[in-house]
């Protein structure tokens, strides 16, 4: 007995977090529920190259997208790090409103700085991170991280013990 055969067709997929829609292959809609989406924000960013995972949810007749995780590319940090810099990253898992994330900061100095600075600005990015992160929820915690809110008022904050040349969210990810 021949099996029926089944035609793939393309379903629309929202992503509220950018205001897009994407495009998934599928042979029905209930199959896209728990598919990872990579997206590279390259161009909405204006040249900031970062990929944010987003993971598909049905709901009714329409499939939305829930970011998990935004990267920013090795590339982009690699041409941002000059010679006669420094740079200092850190890892650290914290709870925010419903959720538990891991932020990885990567900050580049202007010029070569001791180890005492460089360890004062992780702890003190860190202490920062903890103290905003803590009553804010995963939702709005993409949305600053994409328009650059948290990064901004961390540098600036950090300004006062070493200017920073650059001050980014290298990895924001939902663990729990």
């Amino acid at each position: 007995m021949a099996k029926e055969k089944r035609k793939k067709r393309f379903f629309d997929v929202e992503i509220p977090l950018i205001n897009k829609e994407t495009h998934l292959q599928a042979y029905e809609l209930k199959e896209l529920e728990g598919r990872i989406i990579k997206y590279d924000l390259t161009r909405f960013l204006k040249g900031k190259s970062m990929i944010i995972k987003l993971k598909v949810k049905i709901d009714g007749e329409k499939a939305i997208t829930i970011p998990i995780e935004t990267k920013l590319m090795p590339y982009f940090l690699k041409r941002m790090v000059r010679k006669g810099t420094n740079y200092v990253e850190d890892s650290f898992s914290t709870k925010c409103k419903n959720a538990q994330v891991r932020i990885k900061p990567f900050l580049i100095t202007r010029r070569k700085v001791s180890r005492a600075v460089r360890k004062a600005l992780r702890n003190k990015a860190k202490a920062e991170l903890i103290e905003y992160i803590k009553d804010k929820d995963t939702e709005t915690l993409f949305d600053e991280i994409l328009k650059n809110n948290i990064q901004k008022q961390l540098s600036l904050k950090l300004k006062k013990i070493y200017p920073l040349s650059l001050c980014e969210i290298r990895i924001f990810k939902i663990e729990k």
